[in-house]
């Protein structure tokens, strides 16, 4: 059979990955390969020689070559990534290659459609330490026309047919990162999110997996749209037997209407491949975080302990009370002190205030400079919060511009907190905002600030009426990285009521993610291990909250919370006035153990262990292996007589650990002895081959539910 001399191809190959783009000219550009890596010898004449499809009767007597858009000009007639038009004509365009540009770690291949008048072009970066590839795509409208973009994937991307399953994360307020694995069927798995941020219940990524992939063995594929407002995620298993992922911005109509030579860009897709499980998957993503994502002075930072006023105090800001637990905090160990809503203009409750962003003179007469410098003066940092795309109705911003908001002429307002949304895609807005933000950063001695957003935009229309949902994400990225320019010492962390926006999009202009509201730490359990899919402890903010949690009901022991809040980026949100002395020299010992091991569980390797439903085991093993920290964690009561054996995964099989339980002090056990006891792991521990631990593992202890135990590792 004779080879295709026009035939050009990109082959990058990196990690665990090889991954193989057709690009002939002339042609629309598709991908031949993507998988394990290839032999380095290996010809892509071979691959593409061994992907030779026959044409089956009933279907078209050639075989239709899917490309990266799958617009609707190829004749494919399974699902387009790719939907534009110019009043109703110049909707069939064919992308082809019209001129190609590599480096070792990227390529630009500029594709056109000279008889729909547009241009298309694709850039593809490759991580050559941990083999992820990031995807963007852009067009262009080269006629005098106006276009409409009606839909664009930033790429679609074909799957093996062998891979079967499809991982996905649901949830809602204060039960985020909830995982759903469901098996691929024909048709089309598709999840949107309207709510034009990146909501709780659509988490913009995706695993597609092997039938048997678990956490430590099988292949498995990641997808992530780095965007922070509405999307379309889909799968989708056509009849011919073939199956395409794309990601992108889910558009409004007319939203994307392009002027001659005017431009859009799709969000960035992260894509990753592993065949070593799933675990081996998020810490491709881990390192792309922390190594790529994360501003060198925060990458290196160790991460401060916090302390946030909210479920202290909520809205009744007394100076002296504040103090109190200012003075409280750094006793116990923190190094940072968040000052939450309620202390600016007439903000007293939810329904006022908000917009107002000047130092509320009633509750502060002389001013944040008294509790500033107190807080400083106890060697913590400050930090304050703000919600800047709202405001409330009942506020001095609102009366003096009520046509800044979002908002459809004729509809009355969805209810929602209290609060109507900012158009701060209007420059006049965007400039309010950060003339008033700044000037609070500037006139104080403030090193941190909460982003918090805490409504969906149900009706996001501008002054025109044209919808600014899209325009919204790209003037909340344009606002915070001019306030990062303007103040680069200081933090900025990502909440919108929790987990709302917790994506790649915003953790390029932020520090930390606030992972949910709910401090039920049974709930973070769960949420915790649903977010270390794609992002990593140092970013997770896990606070240790109140005995009783005002969302659930629950009551729960310090050691429980504390040990949970361990697994991330620690933090406290608690009435420390109102704590038992024992109580607080546990919480104490706790951050301090946090404060030892902090480096590693931030830096390290992060894994999930396969576990009952009752356990949820987790662990980080330094880039060294030189030592290790295991999280076990009791949910529930266990329905075996006896608990299972724990194996230690990630450890140097050919080196000796000597092993040791340090959270919590003192716990019950249902009987004696346990192996905690018989191997003395209480004290000096006993040292393993790391060989042993991993393959035989340990028989783990009966505790009761609501339990957490640490076990900590230590090369000899």
């Amino acid at each position: 059979m004779q080879i295709d001399n026009r035939m050009e191809t990109i082959r990058f190959d990196a990690g665990e990955m090889s991954f193989i783009l057709c690009c002939a000219n002339g042609e629309p550009p598709f991908i031949l390969y993507w998988g394990p890596r290839l032999a380095p010898d290996l010809s892509v004449e071979q691959v593409s020689l061994l992907s030779t499809r026959q044409s089956a009767h009933g279907i078209e007597d050639v075989n239709i070559q899917p490309s990266l858009a799958m617009e609707p000009g190829i004749g494919y007639t399974g699902p387009s990534g790719f939907s534009a038009h110019r009043e109703g004509q110049d909707w069939g365009s064919r992308f082809v290659v019209q001129n190609v540009k590599r480096d070792p770690q990227s390529c630009r291949i500029s594709c056109h459609d000279h008889r729909t008048g547009i241009a298309l072009d694709y850039d593809i970066v490759v991580d050559s330490d941990n083999g992820l590839l990031t995807f963007s795509s852009s067009i262009t409208n080269q006629q005098d026309r106006p276009l409409d973009l009606v839909d664009m994937a930033t790429i679609c991307l074909p799957i093996p047919a062998h891979i079967t399953d499809i991982i996905g994360f649901s949830g809602r307020w204060a039960r985020e990162f909830q995982m759903e694995r469901v098996s691929r069927f024909s048709g089309s798995y598709m999840r949107e999110n309207r709510r034009g941020r990146t909501s709780h219940d659509c988490f913009p990524g995706l695993i597609l997996c092997e039938e048997n992939s678990d956490e430590q063995s099988g292949e498995a594929y990641g997808l992530h749209l780095a965007w922070s407002g509405n999307s379309r995620l889909r799968v989708d298993s056509n009849g011919d037997g073939r199956v395409f992922a794309s990601m992108g911005a889910l558009l409004f109509p007319g939203e994307i209407r392009l002027a001659p030579g005017e431009s859009y860009h799709s969000p960035q897709l992260v894509g990753a491949y592993t065949c070593s499980g799933l675990s081996s998957l998020s810490q491709h993503y881990h390192d792309h975080v922390r190594n790529n994502l994360l501003r060198q002075s925060t990458r290196f930072r160790v991460r401060p302990v916090h302390y946030n006023s909210w479920e202290a105090v909520y809205f009744d800001h007394d100076q002296d009370r504040l103090k109190a637990l200012a003075s409280r905090a750094a006793d116990v160990g923190v190094e940072r002190f968040v000052l939450d809503d309620g202390w600016f203009g007439g903000r007293r409750n939810d329904a006022a205030g908000l917009g107002d962003w000047h130092v509320s003179d009633a509750v502060y007469p002389d001013g944040l400079k008294p509790l500033i410098d107190h807080v400083t003066g106890l060697g913590m940092e400050m930090g304050i919060w703000f919600e800047p795309e709202m405001i409330n109705a009942d506020s001095d911003l609102y009366r003096a511009h009520p046509d800044w908001i979002l908002g459809l002429d004729g509809v009355e307002q969805v209810p929602f907190r209290n609060q109507y949304a900012l158009d701060i895609s209007r420059p006049e807005v965007s400039d309010h905002l950060f003339g008033r933000i700044s000037a609070i950063l500037t006139d104080h001695d403030i090193g941190y600030v909460k982003w918090d957003m805490n409504r969906d935009l149900n009706h996001p229309g501008g002054q025109q009426g044209i919808a600014k949902a899209y325009a919204h994400v790209q003037a909340l990225w344009a606002l915070i990285d001019r306030l990062r320019s303007a103040h680069p010492d200081v933090e900025f962390e990502s909440c919108a009521s929790g987990g709302g926006r917790a994506d790649f999009g915003m953790l390029a202009r932020t520090d930390r993610v606030w992972t949910s509201d709910s401090n039920d730490a049974l709930d973070r359990q769960i949420i915790q291990r649903g977010a270390s899919h794609f992002l990593p402890l140092k970013v997770m903010g896990a606070h240790v909250g109140p005995r009783h949690c005002h969302i659930t009901g629950r009551t729960l022991s310090m050691a429980m919370r504390a040990g949970t809040a361990l697994m991330g980026h620690m933090g406290l949100e608690l009435n420390l006035l109102d704590e038992p002395p024992e109580e607080l020299e546990e919480l104490k010992a706790a951050i301090a153990l946090y404060k030892n091991h902090r480096n590693l569980l931030h830096d390290g390797d992060f894994g999930r262990m396969d576990s009952p439903d009752y356990l949820n085991i987790m662990g980080v093993v330094a880039k060294d292996k030189g030592e290790a920290l295991y999280s076990v964690a009791y949910l529930t009561g266990q329905v075996p007589a006896l608990p299972g054996r724990f194996r230690f995964s990630g450890l140097d099989p050919e080196a000796n650990y000597r092993i040791r339980q340090i959270w919590p002090e003192d716990w019950y056990s249902e009987k004696s002895p346990s192996v905690i006891d018989a191997l003395d792991l209480a004290g000096a521990g006993m040292s393993f081959s790391g060989a042993v631990l991993s393959q035989v593992g340990m028989q783990l202890p009966v505790a009761p539910p609501e339990t957490v135990l640490l076990f900590y590792l230590s090369a000899d």
